[in-house]
């Protein structure tokens, strides 16, 4: 398969591309989307190619028109509507909690699919504040019936939009304000990456260090901190933190029998928590020294510059936890 140089924001929209080509059902509908190209210029140039009816302007309402999206997915449509930043998911709670993900079990065979891709952003160091830089993956992995996606590759960013709008359950795709502009090769034409299945990003020996989205990058810059002290670093990418890949995580803590767990949202209550959960359950034997976690601090996100880079994990924390966990 031939590769294409791409950003991460390029690949999400040549997967948005080559499905709506492909099926006439798909389409856009958000904030921004259409003439604008997106708040973050995902959607591009989308409305000149699909026109207006499948690339849709909506009003500043995320509770009306992902309702919409629920009722148009319900009779068969495949709608992607796009949350501009993933802290208003809040404004349409209901709908991912009480109504998208039960639907299908409430109907009595009447919906028996349920093609509904909900596009959002998450994460800090844009100097957003706090209503505009939370990882809130956390609050919607405890839903059952929801799959919940976090890319951190551009390819992952395709493979993974590509099998999330060809899924046939609702999936929240979770893209990172501060990786649209990373680039790199991603294949080109219809490529598809599985939900459910994990990615080790980097071999190693030493100790497995667990993450998703933007902290995948903090960790493999820690790898490589940590690569010139001869500790070799195994390096799991999440990609998908519900439903998590627990062959795959607890293989690599077979391997290294060390772990840290990382993640951007604050540690209360995150994805951390049921990756440790499933460590000790189902790899624990294997374990010889206490798992680690890095995470944000339990605060809102400040403006302040120097106070965000104090309250978000980077890599620099990560290199400290393994140097903790190799020290136990």
């Amino acid at each position: 398969m031939s590769e294409k140089m791409m950003s991460y924001a390029e690949a999400i929209r040549d997967a948005l591309r080559i499905e709506m080509t492909l099926d006439p059902k798909v389409f856009v509908l958000g904030e921004d989307v259409g003439k604008f190209g997106g708040c973050f210029g995902v959607t591009g140039s989308l409305i000149d190619e699909f026109g207006r009816d499948r690339v849709r302007d909506t009003p500043i309402s995320e509770s009306g028109f992902i309702g919409l999206s629920l009722g148009a997915a319900s009779m068969g449509l495949r709608p992607v509507p796009e949350i501009m930043f993933g802290d208003f998911l809040m404004e349409c709670f209901d709908y991912f909690v009480n109504q998208a993900p039960k639907l299908r079990f409430m109907c009595g065979g009447q919906v028996e699919k349920l093609p509904f891709v909900v596009r959002s952003t998450i994460g800090g160091w844009i100097r957003a504040a706090g209503q505009h830089s939370q990882c809130i993956e956390g609050y919607f992995t405890q839903t059952p019936g929801l799959k919940v996606v976090m890319p951190a590759t551009p390819a992952d960013a395709k493979g993974l939009l590509t099998a999330s709008l060809r899924d046939y359950n609702p999936v929240l795709f979770l893209e990172h304000k501060g990786l649209y502009g990373v680039e790199g090769m991603v294949p080109e034409g219809e490529y598809i990456v599985p939900l459910g299945k994990a990615n080790v990003i980097r071999e190693g020996k030493d100790v497995t260090v667990i993450a998703s989205s933007m902290m995948v990058h903090k960790s493999l810059k820690a790898a490589e901190m940590l690569a010139g002290e001869g500790i070799q670093v195994e390096v799991v990418d999440l990609r998908t933190v519900s439903p998590l890949d627990e062959k795959t995580i607890t293989a690599s803590i077979k391997k290294t029998h060390r772990a840290v767990v990382v993640q951007e949202a604050q540690k209360m209550g995150g994805t951390n928590a049921q990756v440790i959960a499933l460590i000790v359950e189902h790899a624990f034997s294997w374990l010889e020294a206490p798992v680690k976690q890095v995470a944000a601090l339990n605060t809102i996100i400040p403006f302040s510059p120097p106070l965000e880079d104090a309250t978000l994990p980077d890599e620099n924390k990560v290199v400290a936890a393994v140097r903790e966990v190799l020290a136990s």
